[in-house]
C-alpha cells in the first residue's frame, strides 16, 4: 500500500477541535489579538513584524487604499452596475486593473531599485554617495529611454502628500533602509538630468518601503491589491447609498459619435 501524500505547510491548518495559523491557536491566540495588517505581514514572512514594521506597513496599505475616481474603481462601479448579484465580479474586475500604470508602481520601483542595490554592491555611507548614485541610475535610464518608477503623478505635480509623510513614519521607526535612501535621492537629483522636476509618487515610495521592510518583491503587488481592495469596498459601499455608475454608462453611451472606419495596416504605427 502507497503512502498518503503529505503537503506540509506553515499557515492554516484545521483539526476536530483546532484552527491553527503560523503556529498559532488561531481562536486563541491570533482572534481579537493580532491586527489584519500585521497578520498579512507575518503571512508573507513567516515571522512576526516588530511594532515598528507594523506601523509602516500599515501606513503603505492606508496610502494605497483608495485614490479616488481610478480607473480600477470606475470598473468596480461599472462591473457591479452591469453585475449587481455579483460583487465579487465587481472587487476582481478592478484588482485585474492593477498594472504599470495603477498599483502596480509600488511593485515596479521597488524591483527597480532593489536591481540598481543589487548591481552597485556596496552602498554609499552618505548622502553624496547616494546622489552619485541615483545622478548614475537616472542618467542610464534616461539614456536608455526608460521611465524611472514611481517619479512623476498625473495629479500631484507638485508634490505628493504620501511621499513625504510615509518618510516621516519610516524615519521614527528607524527604518529607512537603502531602498528609501536611494529614492529619495532620486527625488533630489533628477531634475539635474531631465530638466524638470517630478514628485515622488506614493505608490513608489510604498514600493522603496517594503522592500526596505524585506518582504518579497515578488509579493509588492500583491500588497498593492490587498490595500486596493479595501478601498474598492468602499467604492462599492458608496455606489449602493449614492450610485454614479449609471451616469458614468450614460455619459459614454449618450455622447458616442459615429467615425469612418480606419483600417489596421500592419507598421502603420511604428
Amino acid at each position: 500500500m502507497s503512502e498518503r501524500p503529505s503537503y506540509p505547510t506553515a499557515l492554516g491548518a484545521s483539526s476536530l477541535h483546532e484552527i491553527t495559523l503560523l503556529g498559532q491557536s488561531l481562536a486563541d491566540d491570533v482572534m481579537g489579538t493580532v491586527g489584519f495588517g500585521e497578520l498579512a505581514f507575518w503571512l508573507a514572512t513567516q515571522r512576526r513584524p516588530t511594532p515598528g514594521e507594523t506601523r509602516v506597513f500599515e501606513a503603505v496599505l492606508a496610502a494605497l487604499a483608495d485614490h479616488g475616481f481610478t480607473p480600477t474603481a470606475i470598473v468596480t462601479r461599472l462591473t457591479y452596475l452591469s453585475a449587481p448579484d455579483s460583487v465579487q465580479g465587481a472587487l476582481a474586475a478592478g484588482l485585474l486593473g492593477g498594472g504599470s500604470r495603477f498599483l502596480g508602481v509600488t511593485e515596479d520601483c521597488g524591483r527597480f531599485l532593489h536591481d540598481v542595490l543589487r548591481r552597485a554592491g556596496q552602498l554609499p555611507r552618505d548622502e553624496p554617495g547616494w546622489d552619485a548614485l541615483a545622478l548614475e541610475t537616472v542618467t542610464a535610464a534616461r539614456a536608455g529611454k526608460r521611465f524611472v518608477p514611481g517619479l512623476g503623478h498625473h495629479v500631484h505635480k507638485d508634490g505628493d502628500p504620501r511621499t513625504p509623510r510615509l518618510f516621516a513614519i519610516a524615519e521614527e521607526e528607524g527604518l529607512v533602509g537603502p531602498h528609501l535612501q536611494l529614492f529619495a535621492a532620486i527625488g533630489r537629483v533628477h531634475p539635474q538630468v531631465l530638466g524638470r522636476t517630478l514628485p515622488l509618487n506614493g505608490a513608489g515610495v510604498c514600493g522603496a518601503a517594503l522592500a526596505d521592510l524585506g518582504l518579497p518583491l515578488e509579493l509588492l503587488r500583491g500588497f498593492a491589491l490587498l490595500a486596493r481592495t479595501a478601498g474598492l469596498i468602499g467604492q462599492l459601499a458608496e455606489e449602493l447609498r449614492h450610485p454614479v455608475g449609471n451616469e458614468i454608462f450614460l455619459s459614454v453611451d449618450l455622447n458616442n459619435r459615429p467615425v469612418p472606419p480606419d483600417p489596421y495596416v500592419p507598421g502603420g504605427g511604428e
